[in-house]
């Protein structure tokens, strides 16, 4: 096998510090919501999230000094957004920084939606939503944890929902997704080609 330093244009990345900001990645984004202690919406970007395995179950990283993580702790429920590449204006401003009193102001400009099954919130135009009972939180990635939580509810905009009639580029060119390219950028994705999986593949 031939070592990765011996190929061509291959360099080595310094871990020294971390790795993420020296290339770019593609990645969803996604605002997950939850309740403070005074009943106050909470609504968060992450971009380090997953689906965990095939079943019904979501993940994303975050850290304990954020309210988010505490929230959960306390109430065991969220809700996940997933905005549309005309939302990145909306999206970016729910990253805004606490105020010194714990506030989110910002919050209050963004129109929501109730979820159904949990005491939570949804942004609006979105396009996917998720409600979730926490499931488990991962401690000891450095700083971070692992939060899962099971998708108890689901909805979609029926324009970006699958159909067997429909072909899938059609599906995605006429309901663009967004992309985080981490870190800093992002993407609309309206076109796709099949992936060449061998005849034998299975999940």
């Amino acid at each position: 096998m031939t070592e990765p330093s011996a190929r061509k244009n291959v360099v080595d990345v310094d871990t020294s510090v971390p790795v993420w900001d020296q290339f770019f990645m593609v990645a969803p984004l996604v605002l997950i919501g939850t309740k403070d202690s005074d009943g106050a919406l909470d609504l968060a970007p992450k971009h380090m999230v997953t689906p965990m395995g095939w079943r019904n179950y979501f993940g994303f990283v975050c850290t304990p000094r954020h309210s988010t993580c505490s929230n959960i702790d306390r109430t065991g429920v969220f809700t996940v957004s997933y905005p549309k590449p005309s939302q990145v204006l909306i999206t970016s401003l729910a990253a805004s920084p606490r105020l010194d009193d714990g506030g989110k102001p910002v919050i209050d400009y963004l129109s929501t939606f109730p979820a159904k099954q949990i005491d939570g919130a949804f942004i609006e135009d979105g396009y996917l939503f998720f409600e979730c009972r926490h499931f488990r939180t991962i401690d000891g990635f450095g700083e971070n944890c692992l939060i899962t939580g099971e998708i108890i509810a689901a909805y979609a905009e029926e324009s970006f929902l699958r159909h067997a009639e429909a072909d899938d580029q059609e599906t995605i060119h006429d309901a663009p997704l967004f992309a985080y390219l981490s870190p800093g950028r992002f993407a609309t994705i309206d076109r796709s080609n099949a992936f060449p999986f061998p005849e034998s593949m299975k999940k």
